[in-house]
């Protein structure tokens, strides 16, 4: 009887679920929507506008971004994607970045446009991101200089 009451409290204690919870892929924890105050320079001067940036998964490791549209006239940029961003989990932060990342989109007027994103960094930390990048848009001389601090909705 013993040896049965024994063999019953050790299957118990090799049945219960001491395991944590799978933590899911670094790229499901950061997707979503970011609104918070956006940056963007030329030459030193620039302006500070409220946006929302999105991050969709597109592997367990990597996210792509859309840089929302942003000023009007001239200086008028539409939505950027910028794709495969590489995600790397730290102690408390998930830090991703990209070297440089080359796309063309539609502009208002209907004309494609070239751009190329490169030095991208994003860190993300609890409920908050601050991504950093730099922007070459078509053909202006100069390139603009973004920075992004937001708030997951």
């Amino acid at each position: 009887m013993a040896m049965v009451a024994t063999t019953f409290a050790f299957g118990l204690c090799a049945c219960s679920s001491d395991d944590d919870e799978p933590e899911a892929a670094v790229a499901e924890q950061v997707a979503g929507s970011y609104t918070g105050d956006e940056v963007m320079e030329v030459m030193g001067d620039g302006d500070t506008n409220t946006a929302t940036y999105v991050f969709t998964k597109a592997t367990d490791v990597t996210v792509d971004m859309t840089i929302p549209a942003t000023a009007e006239g001239a200086m008028a940029l539409p939505a950027l994607p910028v794709k495969g961003i590489v995600l790397v989990k730290g102690d408390n932060t998930i830090t991703g970045t990209v070297a440089s990342y080359a796309g063309t989109v539609m502009n208002a007027s209907g004309a494609e446009k070239s751009y190329t994103v490169s030095n991208l960094t994003a860190l993300f930390s609890d409920k908050t991101v601050v991504v950093t990048y730099t922007l070459k848009y078509g053909n202006m001389p100069f390139d603009f200089v973004g920075k992004f601090t937001g708030t997951k909705q």
